[in-house]
């Protein structure tokens, strides 16, 4: 089966009506009788939000909504984002900040009148979050007052929950394909090129870039302990380029549970995203990634690709600080998101941007009924490149599942007209499958990024990024579903 990635959502097949309302008329909700609403009350909530308008923000609903959705899920336990971004640039906490902080822990004792050792579930202090549990409305309509209060969310709602829907295994596939003889080229070693590599110049790219030295850092689902290429042989040709994997995701039912699962691949997706990224130049007939000499460090943050549990939430957050701290890695790439944004997960990426990285994010992916729906979460962020995929041919046509909009930043050949996508290695040893959407588009785009920053190694963010659009289908200009384009990997790597 074809594997297709970010986001499909059962969230998405909302009933919402097919063209949205353009509309500010206040919306009926039952958070105006003020009383206590039920998980699915919320649900509905957001179902009426989006109906007329398209986006959803907890900062947005009534001080009732966001009580009523703490309380229904586990604990009861609120996140509270507070101070200011600029202190991820300082060493020291500013005064505003610090005293925000205090204020949370002194409303909290006063409105629930537990101590800060009761309350306080979780202190980010790199991040500047809290997760508190609460049990009184009065605490959330007073925090709401603070100054310096960026977000307060319910941590543990989970809306698919109250729509009917069982734990998501979005983007997942183990299932091993037949790679059709049409759909790549060969290197005299025996490695499969992908079909998409010279749209995008990239196998001519490798005459001057293999994007070695570079160490691009990817945050999915971690990488199969099964598949030989992303494992031992990982280095069988370049002696000193290196795979490292972690895990930051928790496997549990229950929001407390403190035991991490590792960093292998249980889903599929991760595996097929390192593969686009970094798969190495092999002699056993199996795909060979963008940038196949780069380093790369593996982040299990997330059991599929949509950040919908409070441990996905917390992984993906634990993953990006922990690569933002790394000073060799110069790349993340997440084919990962949510429809709206999750305050922890957005901190984390500001953090990481402001310790110099070049993020991407996928743009969206969901069915054809449902990607009429905008850039997606983290994409939507002006600190990530949005990416998303389009079709072959001479005009501009997103993918079948892919999502476009005034965000995206670069497009990538991804899809067929016989609906083939870019090959990957497999989840197995010796096995391989087709990969598409805006994961592998985004995966792919990071490569390239891996390709420029390796040729021009004392480059920052900034410099790398701007050669790309350069070096891009619409540049000067910007498309408005497409952004800049499809990448020219080799005139990005040449200069000309």
């Amino acid at each position: 089966m074809k594997k297709i990635s970010l986001l499909m959502l059962a969230f998405l097949m909302l009933n919402i009506t097919s063209c949205k309302k353009e509309t500010t008329e206040k919306i009926a909700t039952p958070e105006e009788q003020e009383i206590q609403l039920t998980g699915k009350q919320v649900a509905q909530v957001i179902k009426n939000i989006y109906d007329l308008e398209g986006s959803f923000d907890w900062n947005k609903v009534s001080a009732n909504v966001l009580y009523s959705a703490v309380m229904a899920g586990e604990k009861n336990v609120l996140t509270i984002g507070y101070g200011n971004y600029e202190d991820y640039t300082k060493k020291q906490k500013s005064a505003e900040t610090r005293k925000a902080f205090q204020s949370i822990l002194d409303i909290v004792s006063q409105t629930e009148g537990k101590s800060k050792e009761e309350s306080l579930l979780l202190d980010d202090d790199e991040l500047q979050y809290v997760d508190i549990v609460i049990t009184k409305k009065e605490t959330v309509e007073r925090l709401r007052k603070l100054k310096n209060i960026r977000y307060l969310e319910p941590a543990t709602y989970e809306y698919f929950k109250y729509e009917e829907q069982t734990k998501s295994d979005s983007g997942c596939s183990k299932g091993a394909e037949t790679i059709s003889s049409s759909d790549y080229t060969s290197l005299n070693t025996g490695a499969k090129v992908p079909w998409n590599y010279s749209i995008h110049k990239i196998n001519q790219a490798w005459n001057y870039s293999k994007g070695r030295g570079i160490t691009v850092g990817v945050i999915d689902t971690g990488v199969s302990q099964y598949q030989a290429n992303l494992n031992a042989k990982f280095d069988d040709y370049y002696s000193g380029r290196y795979i490292q994997k972690y895990g930051t995701f928790i496997d549990s039912a229950w929001w407390w549970s403190t035991n991490y699962d590792g960093p292998y691949d249980r889903c599929g997706h991760g595996t097929s995203t390192a593969s686009a990224i970094a798969a190495p130049n092999n002699n056993n007939y199996q795909p060979i990634g963008v940038a196949y000499e780069c380093n790369l460090v593996a982040y299990r943050g997330t059991e599929d690709v949509v950040l919908n549990d409070y441990h996905e939430k917390k992984g993906v957050t634990e993953a990006l600080k922990a690569l933002a701290n790394r000073s060799d890695v110069k790349i993340i790439s997440m084919s990962i998101g949510y429809p709206w944004s999750i305050g922890n997960v957005k901190d984390a990426v500001k953090y990481a941007y402001a310790k110099g990285k070049l993020i991407f994010a996928a743009g969206g992916t969901s069915t054809t009924y449902t990607n009429w729906y905008p850039v997606i979460f983290p994409a939507s962020m002006s600190e990530t490149v949005a990416v998303t995929g389009v079709e072959e041919g001479s005009g501009y046509d997103e993918c079948d599942v892919c999502h476009k909009g005034s965000q995206i930043i670069f497009t990538y050949v991804m899809e067929r007209g016989n609906n083939h996508h870019q090959p990957v290695l497999g989840f197995y040893n010796n096995t391989a499958s087709y990969f598409g959407g805006s994961s592998v588009a985004t995966a792919s785009t990071a490569g390239i990024a891996a390709l420029v920053w390796a040729r021009y190694p004392s480059w920052n963010r900034d410099q790398v990024l701007n050669r790309m659009k350069w070096a891009a289908d619409f540049y000067p200009n910007k498309h408005s579903d497409f952004g800049y384009g499809n990448i020219d990997a080799l005139k990005a790597v040449r200069g000309y």
